[in-house]
């Protein structure tokens, strides 16, 4: 990982320039662009570039804001950088203010920033291996080979890698380096011109003509191995290329696949790793700080989510491996994941900003493309006791499987309440407080009669004093009610002017309800 010194050095002096450094710096995280009327979310170390500040105020409160959610550092182009209030604020908060030089294009700054990190991302996992920064530097190989501007992407079309030449592009390659994924306005046209049905199919590389939309033409290829498809190369061309040219750049192919090989078992490898941490964590027991020193686990309050798939036994694993992926790779900072059993558990921050259980909920709610998933999720804890935190999201999730939550979506602090409910059930039933008093009897004329005589008590207990409503409850006349509850008197000795025998009768009534459905 890479502290401000280190991404300003490999950014280079003549696009950065540091104005105000904190004596101890943090490693950074990622880049955000801070966009105009849209609220702030940072994560913890993250760069905030900004893009659209044009004043003086803009400047401080960007400044004040990326400070208190714990940015690494602000960049501005002059003269903000230098302005005497935004020194003061920066050094106020602690934040480290970088002066962006003139001229520079803010898109080709995130292309360079984003490479220095991510060439070193999956390096410093395992030095032996390959990573992403090999990745990088095979996409430049390849952008000579062919004299264009590449991106290597996966089956998914996530960008991977990226060359740093930006001689030649467009708007669509530029989105999609800035968002690490081909747009889906993109990803359409070319669908719609059949480039991914040949990608699919073929070994060869693909000419895509350019488009009246000003996207210029395309050379794709396509990275396979043992006939599975592992992903694609595209390159950025003017315009015809030559039989050699094109024949060159697909020979590169066998060369890239074989390090996506490496790199997807280094990635598999650290992957596993952390899961198996992130099951130490959840569980509890004596290595708990150990897993949470290893995986970098803030002393901030956590969340447990349980997430499970709904869908056929035959499909469960593939669609547990995709949502794991789409978590993983998708939603803001990497939240921790791991599978026990047909559930898969993240274990997230609860606060705002990229990463956070806010961004998890919103993403997992409106999925797109996903099945739909059951999202239980327990309540915030330190890190110490997020097995506590686990055994409530796997009680909610219980909850939403037996459907007696009317969603797909459980907090427990919405629904603590019938956590209570539903433990005291349990408890209730292996105690046998249901064969205690008068309730054995009225079961029996309910099964022998065909009466309603127990419901007809949990309503009155329900609603003491309210016989309209307790009668709308069970969809009776009030006067149906009232005989009805003149005859459970005349059954049973019950005295239910004492508060006492009321509380134990709808205890016992409540404990019934909630064992049938356990």
């Amino acid at each position: 990982m890479l502290d401000i010194r280190a991404v300003i050095e490999r950014v280079g002096p003549t696009l950065l320039r540091t104005v105000i450094l904190p004596g101890s710096t943090d490693c950074v995280g990622d880049v955000v662009i801070a966009e105009p009327d849209q609220p702030l979310t940072v994560a913890e170390g993250d760069l905030v570039l900004g893009v659209a500040v044009g004043d003086r105020d803009a400047a401080v409160r960007l400044t004040r804001e990326c400070g208190a959610q714990g940015a690494a550092a602000v960049l501005l182009k002059p003269p903000l950088c230098g302005d005497p209030a935004v020194l003061t604020t920066a050094e106020d908060t602690g934040l480290a203010l970088v002066e962006v030089r003139p001229g520079t294009a803010w898109a080709q700054l995130v292309w360079l920033i984003r490479a220095a990190l991510a060439g070193t991302a999956v390096e410093d996992t395992d030095t032996r291996s390959p990573g992403l920064g090999d990745l990088f530097k095979l996409a430049d190989a390849v952008a000579d080979v062919v004299d264009a501007p590449v991106t290597i992407e996966d089956a998914h079309s996530q960008v991977l890698a990226y060359s740093a030449r930006q001689d030649l592009t467009d708007p669509a390659r530029v989105s999609t380096i800035m968002g690490r994924k081909q747009p889906d306005d993109v990803l359409a046209k070319f669908r719609a011109r059949g480039t991914f049905r040949q990608l699919s199919k073929g070994s060869s590389a693909i000419f895509v003509p350019g488009q009246q939309d000003g996207t210029l033409p395309r050379l794709v290829v396509p990275i396979r191995m043992g006939g599975e498809l592992l992903g694609s190369m595209w390159a950025v061309v003017p315009g015809e290329v030559s039989v050699e040219r094109s024949t060159a750049f697909a020979d590169t192919a066998p060369l890239v696949a074989l390090q996506l090989l490496r790199w997807r078992a280094v990635a598999d490898a650290e992957r596993q790793r952390s899961a198996d941490q992130v099951r130490q964590l959840l569980e509890g027991g004596d290595r708990w700080r150990v897993a949470a020193s290893e995986l970098g686990v803030s002393h901030d309050p956590h969340r447990v989510a349980a997430i499970e798939v709904s869908t056929s036994a035959e499909e469960a694993e593939g669609h547990r491996l995709a949502m794991w992926e789409w978590i993983t790779r998708g939603v803001g900072r990497r939240p921790l994941v791991t599978e026990v059993g047909n559930v898969l558990y993240a274990l997230v921050p609860d606060r705002p900003g990229a990463g956070g259980w806010p961004v998890l909920r919103d993403a997992l709610t409106a999925a797109e493309g996903q099945a739909k998933p059951l999202v239980a999720v327990g309540t915030a804890v330190g890190v110490a006791d997020l097995h506590r935190s686990r055994s409530e999201a796997d009680e909610l999730l219980a909850l939403l499987r037996a459907g007696q939550v009317p969603d797909r979506l459980a907090v427990y602090e919405d629904l603590w309440h019938l956590l209570v409910l539903n433990r005291m059930a349990g408890t209730a039933t292996d105690a046998g407080v249901g064969s205690l008093g008068p309730l054995p009897l009225l079961r029996e004329h309910d099964r022998s009669q065909g009466t309603e005589y127990l419901n007809t008590l949990h309503a009155w207990l329900r609603h003491p004093g309210d016989p309209r409503t307790a009668s709308h409850d069970l969809r009776v006349h009030p006067n149906t009610f009232r005989y009805r509850m003149k005859r459970i008197t005349q059954l049973v000795d019950v005295d239910l002017d004492d508060p006492d025998v009321r509380s134990a009768l709808l205890v016992q009534l409540l404990a019934a309800r909630w064992a049938r459905q356990r």
